[in-house]
């Protein structure tokens, strides 16, 4: 297969509880015009050994010291020989109709550069949880992007070369690389490209119906850490403003507000009441039109803190884990 249609790119480092139901999941695929680049992250468990138990001659293994994700994910896209690219983290698993209805849907509409649906979040052992991510999908502005973040995470995205391509760059400190995901961030790189394409490149995101995805919530994960998050996304909007000036200026405020709010229900999942308080606190004091823009999500939220600031962590845990199952 020298010119698949579509390149999946899966960055693979210590996860051989669930790395053979996302290959497989992949391999499940009704649309089988597709490369799978797995890309040996420097890991030291059998993960890989579990890759190269499958015989299916689409996989495709590229192996590199460890550079993080956003490195092994550069890694699988300079490898990449489709139209399209799909992203696949290793702990996640697809829908079977996932690439067949992605394509349809960019070769239908060759205006989009960046196709998503929404996903379903299951817990580490798999069990479906009672949330998901369910995107607005249409007439989608760079506004969205930087406060709501429709795509949701990396494993929803079906990406046109082309358009991916835009945002390509070397590499600053070995020239000899290309990036295209910003290696200097650890968490947030998804949402820095996602809104680096759309408001410098003017790529079109757009979604389509089905929740596509099961996107697994593992306790203890690196997105568990509020605080090296927010940090993150902050670092994210300075360098959107060093760009886009006019455009932070504009909506910074209301995407630093969600963004709050965002870790705020990050916050209560962990236990950390008073932190959530403090977040959902500074959000209303940014933007309180959050509440009349997003009224469910948001009383739900507040709730969720004054809930749980009442129970404490293990009573509100337990109310919670039918809901959340082994992620609460």
């Amino acid at each position: 297969m020298t010119h698949p249609k579509i390149s999946v790119v899966m960055p693979v480092y210590h996860v051989e509880k669930f790395i053979g139901e996302a290959v497989q999941s992949v391999l499940d695929q009704s649309f089988g015009d597709f490369e799978l680049i797995c890309v040996d992250d420097g890991g030291t468990d059998a993960s890989m050994d579990l890759v190269r138990g499958f015989s299916d001659p689409r996989i495709r293994i590229v192996c590199q010291a460890n550079r993080g994700l956003a490195g092994a994910r550069n890694t699988g896209i300079s490898h990449a020989r489709g139209e399209f690219v799909a992203l696949l983290d290793s702990d996640d698993i697809w829908h079977r109709e996932k690439l067949a209805l992605h394509y349809i849907h960019l070769m239908a509409n060759p205006e989009i550069g960046v196709s998503y649906a929404g996903s379903r979040m299951i817990d580490c052992d798999g069990a479906v949880l009672s949330v998901a991510m369910r995107p607005q999908l249409g007439r989608i502005s760079a506004r969205d992007i930087i406060c709501r973040n429709p795509v949701g995470n990396g494993s929803a995205p079906v990406l046109r070369k082309t358009a991916l391509d835009l945002a390509a760059f070397t590499h600053p400190e070995d020239p000899s690389r290309g990036c295209w995901f910003d290696e200097s961030f650890r968490q947030s790189e998804d949402i820095e490209l996602w809104i680096r394409l759309a408001v410098k490149h003017g790529v079109v995101f757009a979604g389509i119906d089905g929740l596509l995805t099961d996107y697994r919530i593992i306790p203890g994960a690196l997105s568990a850490n509020v605080v090296k998050q927010y940090l993150s996304w902050t670092r994210m909007l300075r360098k959107l403003r060093s760009y886009a000036p006019d455009f932070v200026a504009e909506h910074g405020d209301t995407a630093r507000a969600y963004q709050l709010r965002y870790l705020a229900r990050r916050s209560v999942q962990l236990g950390n009441f008073e932190l959530a308080r403090d977040l959902m606190r500074k959000a209303f004091s940014l933007q309180p039109r959050i509440l009349a823009q997003e009224p469910r999500k948001t009383v739900v939220t507040a709730g969720a803190v004054a809930i749980g600031s009442v129970l404490g962590h293990e009573r509100f845990t337990a109310l919670m884990r039918p809901y959340l199952k082994n992620a609460a």
